[in-house]
C-alpha cells in the first residue's frame, strides 16, 4: 500500500546532515515531495541532487529569512502537507558563562523558527483538513542537565508549544507530534559530555521510526513520543 505521505509536500529544516538529512531520504523514499533547507548550501545542495528536492540555504536565527523562506516553498510548491522543524542548537556552558546572546540564539532557531513556520503553514493544512507538524524535540525536555540550562529551557517551550498546537489543530485533522530523543550519533551528538557516544541513537533508524509514526492516518494518535536507547552489553 502507498504511503500516506505519498506525493505530500514537505518542508524539513536542518536537513543538511544528521537527523535531517535521514527524515529527508525517508520521507524521499516514501514518496514525499520535498523541499529542504540549511545553513550548509554545498551539503543542501548535495542532498537535493541526490533526491531531486527542492532547497534554500538559510539561517533560522534570521527572522525575516524564516517568513522569506516560508514563502519561497509556498510558491514553490503551492503549499506545504508535512513540517518537519528539525534544525536545532545545542549550546553547552555553565550559567554564568552564558551570554544573552547564546539566549537568543538558541531560541531563536530551537523555538521561534518553528513557531514562525507552524504559524505560516498550519492554517492552510486545517483549511485542507489534512497536515503534519513535527517539532524534534529532545530527552532535555523532560528533565535539565547541567551545562545545558538554554538548550534545556528551549526544547521545554518547544514541548509546550507542540501540546498547544495538538489541542488547536486536531479536529481540522491537522497532527502536531513532538518527538522527543535521547542522544543520537550526529555532530551535535559529539558535544554531550559524559555519555558513550557508541551507545547513541542511530539517525537511519530513528527517522524511519518517525517516518512511520507520522504516517499512520487512522483516528489514533500518537503525539507525543519519547525515544531512548537501550545499551544492551
Amino acid at each position: 500500500m502507498p504511503s500516506p505521505l505519498a506525493g505530500k509536500r514537505c518542508l524539513i529544516t536542518g536537513a543538511s546532515r544528521g537527523l535531517g538529512r535521514e527524515l529527508a531520504r525517508e520521507l524521499a523514499r516514501v514518496g514525499g515531495e520535498l523541499f529542504l533547507t540549511a545553513r550548509d548550501e554545498e551539503a543542501l545542495a548535495r542532498l537535493g541532487t541526490e533526491l531531486q528536492a527542492t532547497w534554500a540555504a538559510i539561517d533560522l536565527a534570521d527572522a525575516a529569512a524564516v517568513d522569506h523562506l516560508a514563502e519561497e516553498a509556498r510558491s514553490t510548491l503551492g503549499g506545504i502537507d508535512a513540517l518537519i522543524n528539525c534544525a536545532g542548537v545545542f549550546p553547552v556552558s555553565t550559567l554564568a558563562d552564558t551570554d544573552l546572546a547564546t539566549y537568543d540564539h538558541c531560541f531563536s532557531v530551537n523555538v521561534r523558527a518553528p513557531f514562525q513556520l507552524c504559524r505560516a503553514f498550519a492554517p492552510d493544512m486545517a483549511q485542507r483538513r489534512w497536515g503534519r507538524l513535527v517539532n524534534i524535540g529532545s530527552s532535555s525536555a523532560y528533565a535539565g542537565y547541567k551545562d545545558t540550562s538554554v538548550y534545556c529551557a528551549s526544547k521545554h517551550a518547544l514541548l509546550g508549544f507542540s501540546r498547544a498546537l495538538h489541542d488547536e489543530f486536531k479536529a481540522h485533522n491537522v497532527r502536531c507530534y513532538c518527538v522527543s530523543p535521547g542522544s543520537i550519533q550526529t555532530d551535535m551528538g559529539r558535544h554531550v559530555r559524559g555519555q558513550d557516544f557508541s551507545t547513541f541513537l542511530d539517525p537511519v533508524e530513528l527517522a524511519t521510526f518517525i517516518v512511520e509514526l507520522i504516517s499512520q492516518d487512522g483516528p489514533m494518535i500518537t503525539e507525543e513520543v519519547r525515544v531512548n536507547r537501550m545499551v544492551i552489553r
